[in-house]
């Protein structure tokens, strides 16, 4: 691709997408951040973007005052980004991919305005497909566009589908690191202070995707995500606890042979595959060296335990709005916990408790009522935290 957008671009996968943009001399005309407007003005200056966004209408207010000086048109809010991925290249969109990086719901409408605008999507918002994974889906289909995952674990598994077909798949196998408090119990996790909770074992993430990392809600987002995006069944989708995290996802074709893609831990190498596909080009990320790992283990999840990947696999399997209620709780719980609201283990009665009160909304299938009903689980969702103080 010869021009990209990052959206999220001051977040810890955009700045890694603005790395491979440099090292590949991709242009990039198009930015959007939440508030980091000191970084947003540093890297729209550097690239010379035509546009960016703001998602908060104060942060975009400083930057247009900021960037007086330039011809860069300022977008604010929500539809302010989805308003720039439109008019940005609107008479050139196949020259263009759009990698969205925004954390949590958020990211769901710039998707469908990407995929809408009729440009290349390189989704890195799990929660796109967790909240409007039918809806995002169809979308494509009906677009004609394929969506390229940048989550590290649905591109191994992406690259590993090239290796076989679509119906000789028997199973996915996603990996997790099993985050930072693996092997210990529920009593242990209760006095998990927010530093603890923010020390990934191997990857370098934000606080609120590593603290759903901790707690294993990240690794049932990435089910939820693997159902829409590759088209199978919950049941045909494993979690196997990697501590190591060198092989970041594999396929079980039905000759019980697995293909699985290994590589060092960097998020560069998921951006650079979107961005080459169906080629390869050289990377300057580290080159993985076997003899220095060593070995390589393998265990099942305590989904006793971490809870909330047994949820995931229940609201995927219901289905509705079950999956947006899940991710709207804990979008909720874990900022309460960062805020050192409520405690760690907190977080697991907080979003079991509102998805065991939303079961009724198995059957929401538009947007209108997927959203409505998410905004209603928040509320929900805030009662229960306030009762945990």
């Amino acid at each position: 691709m010869t021009k990209m957008m990052i959206l999220g671009s001051t977040g810890s996968v955009g700045e890694q997408a603005v790395d491979v943009a440099k090292m590949m001399g991709v242009k990039v005309d198009a930015i959007s951040a939440h508030r980091n407007v000191k970084r947003a003005e540093e890297q729209a200056r550097f690239f010379g973007v035509k546009a960016c966004a703001m998602s908060d209408a104060d942060a975009a207010n400083d930057l247009k005052v900021r960037l007086a000086d330039t011809d860069i048109k300022v977008y604010s809010g929500t539809d302010g980004i989805c308003e720039m991925v439109a008019e940005v290249g609107s008479d050139i969109p196949e020259e263009y991919i759009v990698e969205n990086s925004i954390v949590g719901e958020a990211g769901l409408l710039p998707t469908l305005a990407t995929i809408k605008s009729g440009k290349r999507l390189a989704l890195a918002n799990k929660e796109s497909l967790v909240v409007g994974g039918d809806i995002v889906m169809s979308a494509a289909k009906e677009s004609g566009m394929e969506i390229l995952p940048v989550d590290s674990e649905h591109c191994a598994i992406f690259e590993c589908l090239r290796a076989g077909k679509k119906s000789e798949i028997k199973s996915l196998i996603l990996t997790a690191s099993g985050g930072p408090f693996y092997g210990r119990n529920a009593d242990e996790l209760r006095d998990v202070t927010v530093e603890k909770a923010l020390a990934h074992p191997t990857w370098k993430m934000g606080p609120k995707i590593t603290v759903d990392s901790a707690t294993l809600m990240n690794k049932g987002f990435e089910v939820i995500e693997a159902v829409h995006l590759f088209g199978v069944r919950p049941e045909q989708v494993k979690v196997v606890v990697h501590r190591e995290s060198i092989i970041h996802s594999a396929v079980e074709y039905i000759d019980n042979s697995v293909i699985a893609q290994m590589s060092v831990p960097d998020m560069r190498h998921c951006v650079q595959y979107a961005l080459t596909y169906p080629d390869r080009m050289t990377a300057e990320t580290k080159p993985l060296d076997l003899f220095e790992v060593g070995k390589l283990s393998f265990a099942a999840p305590d989904m006793e335990t971490f809870v909330l990947l047994k949820k995931a696999y229940e609201a995927i399997e219901k289905g509705g709005a079950l999956p947006a209620v899940l991710n709207a709780a804990n979008e909720e719980a874990v900022a309460a916990f960062l805020d050192e609201k409520i405690g760690f283990y907190d977080i697991f009665t907080v979003v079991s408790g509102t998805l065991d009160m939303y079961l009724f909304a198995d059957k929401a299938c538009n947007l209108d009522e997927i959203l409505a009903i998410a905004r209603e689980a928040r509320i929900t969702a805030g009662e229960i935290i306030s009762r945990s103080r």
